[in-house]
This record gives structure tokens, sequence and C-alpha cells, in this order.
């Protein structure tokens, strides 16, 4: 079920932050098997199973999505919002100061974006592609967070596809370069792509944002779901949860 799960301990609580893979859910070929995308044309009961599984193993806590839309919005929820079944926001990042409540970002080679601030009580997802790297989601969830508080933001980055197997268009590439040079990559077969998780990498650097880089190329790990590579297929998850502590 998680291709990474990572969990630290503070005074205030807990820390929980995870990658889904694709495997130990209920969803049929070509969504095999623990697809959480719900607009992905799998069943709709076999998503909702699949993200009750997910969230039991993270101790039953509601999980936040998003209706991921490859731009740089970024919604701030609660646990009411979800608590409420209010639908999830349309945005590509989100931000809570809520306990108890986990925030999940969809990708089937996209980078997905841990955010934490433990001593503010911050979290953050983001989700980001070409298009939402480009617009700068994760500055823009950075910010968010701040204006709730935070201080001091470290981030997980989660497998997506790699430099060498995202191959684009000259005039893709060179654009990316020109605003991100850390995204300029080239394929195994030497021709133009992008490496979207270097450019992010570069904005948390420039943000001073420290970082941790969980390996794994989507495109060549066959545990994760890869658009790239399937064409129809699911959707794994980055999930971050704070709990806090039991007096």
């Amino acid at each position: 079920m998680f291709f990474w799960h990572g969990r630290r301990e503070s005074p205030s609580g807990s820390l929980e932050r995870c990658f889904t893979d694709s495997l130990d859910g209920v969803s049929e070929a070509p969504f095999s098997a623990l697809n959480l995308g719900l607009h992905v044309g799998d069943d709709e009961r076999a998503v909702r199973a699949n993200r009750e599984r997910v969230s039991a193993q993270l101790g039953g806590v509601p999980i936040a999505w998003m209706d991921q839309v490859h731009g740089a919005s970024v919604a701030e929820v609660t646990l009411d919002d979800v608590a409420s079944g209010q639908a999830g926001p349309s945005a590509d990042a989100m931000v809570s100061r809520d306990s108890g409540l986990a925030l999940g970002v969809m990708v089937a080679d996209c980078t997905p974006v841990l955010l934490s601030d433990d001593a503010a009580g911050v979290i953050g997802v983001a989700h980001a592609g070409r298009p939402g790297m480009l617009a700068g989601v994760v500055p823009a969830a950075l910010e968010a967070m701040r204006h709730l508080g935070a201080r001091d933001i470290s981030a997980v980055l989660g497998p997506s596809i790699c430099g060498r197997c995202y191959e684009v268009p000259r005039e893709m590439h060179d654009a990316a370069r020109q605003a991100h040079p850390a995204s300029a990559a080239i394929t195994w077969r030497g021709t133009p792509a992008i490496d979207v998780a270097a450019g992010v990498a570069s904005q948390l650097a420039d943000a001073g944002v420290p970082l941790e880089w969980v390996p794994g190329c989507t495109r060549e790990e066959p545990r994760l779901y890869s658009y790239r590579r399937d064409g129809a297929t699911g959707r794994f998850a980055g999930l971050i949860v704070r709990k806090a502590a039991v007096s």
C-alpha cells in the first residue's frame, strides 16, 4: 500500500507523511489495484473503498482531496469542511492548521509535494506537474502556509516521472529552461525533456525550504501509476496528517 511512509514525533503530536503505490486495492485493470482517483474512469465504489483502506492505515482520519486543474490555486481546508461532506476544492494545493485531517494529492507522473511546519502546526500539499511548476503552485502553497503562521517549513518530494523519461517538444523544453533552468533535461535518447521535480526542488531551495526527496521514477517503477507509460491508469497519492498529542 505504501511506497514510502514516514512518521515523526514532537511534543505537540505526530506527523505522518506517505506516498501510496498501486498495490493492495480493489480496482480492476487497467486501474489495478489501489487507484485513488475518481476522475479516471474507474468504478466509483472501488475508488471509495480504496480511499477507506488508506484512511484506515492512517488511523481512520478523514482525507481531504482536490479537484486538480494543473494551475496554481491554493485552498485552505478544515476538518469541518471534510466532515460536512463538502466537495473538495478545485485547486492544486491545500493547506490546513487542523490536526486529525489528512491532505491528499493525486499523481501519475506529476510531482507530489508534502509541506509541514511542526512548530506552527501547519501542513500542506501541492500537485506540481509541468503547468503547475511553471505557474508557481509550490511557491503559492508556501505563501499560504506562511499566512497561517508557518515559519519553518520543510518539504518532501514524492516519486514522479524523471527527466530521462519525460520527453517534450523543443519549444516546451526551452520555455521551461528559461523559467526554471534546473528543470531542463535530456532523455536517455538525447531528446529534449523536462525534469519537473528538479524544477520544484529549485523553487524550494530559492525559498529556503529544506527538502527530502523520495526516489523513484513513475515510468520506470512498476508499483507506481504512470500516465506516460500506460495511458488509461490509476492515481497514487501523497498524504500528510498531523495528529495532536494525547494528554
